[in-house]
């Protein structure tokens, strides 16, 4: 089993993180609020980075590896991820900015995206990124036009949709062929994207990339898709004589939301990732292609914990009998829907004080207009726990901030940084005059 907890949490007369209890950060920087271990993220980057450099060393394979900004971007965030090796992917002009203002050099971001703009593509292109995930047909054009328009030659890979999926809901499973990412392995459209750009002076095809799913928590549907990509670069090879310099086999590594989960370890999975490729590309008598791989999820989930405010308690009937405790706090859905919207399991701590009382069936819920408002389901707390006490929910940093809204025209909350210097915001929460400052009435 493994902990949800970040690693510096630790329970006192209260938890601290990084040795700062939540009291005083509750106290300092509100409720709802993000609380990110910044060494804890920092230990994870430079531990996923040099595990792939060890076994690419080993294996005579060139390694790199990509944060995934999606699952949380900050020009901090980013800076520390680029300072511990690890280069950035990029999905929007939003995020390509917040690199490019983390002084992200262009060589280390890979750009994302299944409908990409012209003013995402003109930014990229300026700036000289390291790469262009071609995700259709008709994008190949586009990114050609907007090279030729710019003088350059776009570095690209192709977004290969394998049928090899993974990953804990529909919505995550993202290598089936009923969807909107990438070219299918199965139709040819991909050998095809393969062809055109090699025939495209506009453009440098680099290699390959797949990306099979979320919350992944074995290897075997990254063995299958290695399998898959090295067979089509075989292909390739045996048709134009282009032996394609890489693949990159995506992200979405599993991280432990309560202690019933069983995640991976990812320095050790990538590692193994890396021999399993040298091997079967040792088959097909060909060299092995450089390895790039895209963790967000497990570099920066387990890293935060959200902090909220206990308000209205109250004991629910249940129809079979018995009761639930719903605690009410003050946030929700607006900084953490990825329960309404996947099914997710959370867990949660009384964290501001210690309980002798007996455990009992409770469910964390916000404070949204929509009885759909839930926290987290089922998680056993105190008897006693009481309007004013704080609650912390572990493994928020992936989705959490990425994904909040203002429903209700709730501010969303900021993003503190413990554990590097004095405690402060990286992400400055929102207020209500910050809401109507775009209301232009």
């Amino acid at each position: 089993m493994t902990s949800p907890w970040s690693r510096s949490a630790a329970w006192t007369d209260e938890l601290t993180i990084a040795d700062v209890p939540v009291s005083v950060l509750a106290e300092r920087f509100g409720t709802p609020s993000y609380v990110l271990d910044v060494p804890d993220l920092r230990t994870r980057c430079r531990d996923v980075v040099a595990a792939a450099a060890r076994a690419g060393e080993e294996h005579g394979i060139a390694t790199s590896v990509y944060y995934a900004s999606k699952a949380f971007s900050s020009v901090a965030v980013l800076r520390w991820a680029y300072a511990e090796g690890l280069r950035v992917d990029v999905a929007s002009l939003g995020e390509l900015a917040t690199a490019l203002r983390a002084e992200v050099p262009g060589a280390a971001i890979g750009l994302h995206g299944n409908n990409k703009s012209e003013a995402e593509l003109d930014l990229a292109l300026r700036n000289g990124v390291g790469r262009i995930v071609i995700d259709s047909l008709s994008e190949i054009e586009l990114v050609a036009e907007r090279a030729r328009a710019a003088g350059v030659t776009a570095p690209v890979m192709v977004r290969v949709t394998t049928g090899v999926h993974a990953g804990g809901h529909e919505y995550i499973a993202t290598a089936h062929e009923d969807q909107k990412f990438g070219l299918s392995l199965a139709s040819g459209a991909a050998l095809e994207a393969v062809a055109r750009i090699l025939a495209t002076p506009e453009l440098r095809l680099l290699g390959l990339h797949s990306h099979i799913g979320s919350q992944i928590m074995v290897p075997e549907g990254f063995v299958e898709a290695a399998r898959s990509l090295l067979r089509l670069r075989s292909e390739v090879f045996a048709s134009t004589g282009v032996l394609l310099e890489e693949l990159d086999l995506g992200g979405g590594f599993g991280v432990a939301y309560t202690a019933d989960d069983d995640a991976p370890d990812v320095p050790a999975l990538i590692a193994g990732l890396v021999g399993t490729v040298a091997q079967v590309a040792s088959e097909t008598g060909e060299a092995a292609p450089a390895l790039s791989f895209e963790p967000g999820r497990s570099l920066v989930g387990p890293t935060v914990t959200t902090l909220y405010r206990v308000g209205t308690v109250k004991p629910v009937r249940l129809d079979g009998g018995g009761e639930r405790l719903y605690v009410s706090v003050d946030g929700g859905m607006s900084d953490n829907i990825r329960t309404v919207l996947y099914g997710a399991t959370y867990t949660a701590a009384l964290a501001s004080r210690r309980s002798e009382a007996q455990p009992v069936l409770s469910r964390v819920v916000g404070k949204h207009c929509e009885s759909g408002d839930i926290v987290i389901r089922d998680v056993m707390l105190p008897a006693d726990i009481r309007r004013g006490d704080l609650l912390a929910v572990p493994v928020t940093g992936a989705y959490g901030r990425s994904l909040a809204s203002n429903y209700n025209q709730m501010p969303r909350p900021g993003v503190v940084a413990v554990g590097e210097g004095d405690p402060r915001e990286i992400v400055r929460r929102e207020s209500i005059e910050d809401l109507l400052a775009l209301d232009l009435g």
